[in-house]
């Protein structure tokens, strides 16, 4: 696999977090920008314009993910980011969550191959740009996986990125590689791999075995080593300084574009509820992050944590 993809990860993966990692570990082919839901009057909220504008992904490929089951809505709102200068957007077949699912998007749309099927032949024959898709392997059985990648098989994908799991699934489970693998031997368009990798050794059992697949995307890998790919890569291991400056620059960033010490202190939670196992002994300084209500009292903890302990 020689190219890495970073997964839109919603609420966490936005513009700020992108140019923070960028500009300290890079190594990303391509960042899915978490989705976009398109609504009726046909306009981008102001948190999808600030993700999606140009200006906030210079230096790197971004690409728009929509999450909707209208073709119609799709396909103004790839008009749109074709303005915007985008040439790929991806379409969400494969968020779990059970408000979307119950709406019949994301990976709930893979329960009606059928529609799903008329969804897309609208989509390939309309939309201006290159589409490119992520999904699960069913709903909930694998065996719709069988049925769903033969209307796969269909369209002139970009790439086809699986995550080989169910919606049912959620995160729980493992991958169900022998169906990924069922992808690598039936499908048509090109593969990227997602699921489970967050470290060096796992990333290599899923090389090893799929060698002719030439792409993979990592989400929550990532959140939870920000040097994950630079190890991989260049077999650099992470750096306390690093992950520190890295850190530094996403809460200056925070403090800038949100409102409010609490808005910031929630966006900071967030990262340390995935970063903070990367230090040794990290468990006290991580309840008193999540316990912190003031930013003078988180910044003493989090420097306590830098100090005071090493990465494992």
């Amino acid at each position: 696999m020689e190219k890495f993809y970073f997964a839109p990860l919603e609420g966490i993966s936005g513009y700020v977090y992108r140019k923070a990692y960028e500009h300290y570990f890079g190594g990303i082919d391509k960042y899915f920008i978490p989705f976009i839901k398109p609504n009726q009057k046909g306009k981008l909220s102001s948190r999808e314009k600030n993700d999606i504008l140009p200006m906030h992904n210079q230096g790197m490929c971004a690409i728009p993910q929509i999450l909707t089951n209208s073709a119609e809505d799709f396909i103004k709102t790839a008009e749109r980011l074709g303005e915007y200068g985008y040439e790929e957007v991806n379409l969400n077949l494969g968020c779990p969550s059970k408000t979307v699912v119950s709406k019949g998007r994301g990976a709930g749309f893979l329960a009606e191959p059928d529609r799903l099927n008329a969804f897309l032949e609208e989509l390939f024959e309309k939309t201006p740009i290159r589409i490119s898709v992520k999904t699960r392997i069913g709903k909930e059985s694998p065996e719709e996986w069988i049925r769903l990648l033969e209307i796969y098989n269909q369209y002139p994908m970009e790439e086809l990125i699986i995550h080989p799991r169910i919606q049912t699934d959620f995160y729980k489970n493992t991958p169900n590689l022998e169906m990924f693998e069922y992808a690598v031997k039936n499908s048509k368009n090109p593969l990227c791999y997602n699921g489970d990798i967050c470290t060096k050794e796992e990333y290599e059992i899923i090389c090893n075995r799929f060698q002719e697949v030439p792409s993979v995307m990592i989400g929550r890998g990532i959140l939870k080593n920000p040097g994950l790919v630079r190890k991989i890569r260049q077999g650099i291991p992470v750096e306390k300084d690093r992950i520190r400056a890295f850190h530094d620059e996403l809460y200056r960033e925070y403090q800038e574009v949100l409102f409010g010490e609490k808005t910031v202190l929630f966006k900071m939670k967030e990262l340390w509820f995935y970063m903070a196992p990367l230090f040794t002994q990290y468990e006290k300084y991580a309840k008193k992050i999540k316990k912190a209500e003031k930013l003078k009292l988180y910044e003493a903890v989090v420097d306590a944590l830098f100090e005071e302990q090493d990465l494992v």
